[in-house]
């Protein structure tokens, strides 16, 4: 299983983030859990310095861009 996490306060770059990425996983047909990280102190610890990120299974995979759903397909596969 997948462990996707959102890093980011909760604008709408972030929620996008968040709506690509359930659309790709879903599409790929891959069991996943998705969270959101909304503290800053916590999104710092993982190297982000500009949001929105996306982070798989503890790798940060893209930050500060909305990737579409195909592009978030290959950073699930």
């Amino acid at each position: 299983m997948k462990q996707i996490k959102i890093l980011g306060t909760g604008c709408a770059k972030c929620s996008k983030l968040a709506e690509n990425t359930k659309t790709a996983a879903t599409e790929l047909g891959i069991e996943y859990e998705i969270s959101k990280v909304t503290e800053i102190s916590e999104i710092m610890k993982f190297g982000v310095m500009i949001t929105p990120a996306l982070v798989v299974n503890g790798d940060v995979k893209v930050a500060g861009k909305v990737p579409k759903p195909e592009d978030i397909k290959k950073l699930l596969s």
